[in-house]
């Protein structure tokens, strides 16, 4: 799903709200999570998941075309790991189907 398919749900469900109130709303959330993380904070999300920063050090890699060697400066990734309601619904005795694209 992507974001615009999201605010289109949203918008079938909360008919009393406009799309353009759902658009802002959606915004805001990730922007929230966002600032969070570049923060350094945590996101948890009860039942969903929880957003956090890894830091990755600093490294020597390969350029893989031609083999030399590269320094690869330090990095912050997002990180998620899911909540434990939403792994049991992903894992419903096998009655699920997930669409492999």
């Amino acid at each position: 799903m992507i974001k615009s398919e999201l605010i289109n749900r949203l918008a079938e469900r909360n008919q009393h709200l406009t799309q353009r109130d759902i658009e802002r709303i959606v915004g805001t959330i990730f922007d929230e999570i966002a600032t969070a993380l570049s923060r350094g904070d945590r996101v948890e999300l009860r039942g969903f998941g929880a957003f956090s920063v890894k830091r990755r050090p600093a490294r020597t890699g390969r350029n893989p075309r031609t083999g030399t060697a590269v320094e690869v400066q330090e990095k912050f990734v997002p990180f998620f790991k899911t909540g434990k309601e939403l792994r049991q619904k992903l894992n419903l005795s096998g009655k699920q189907t997930v669409d492999a694209e």
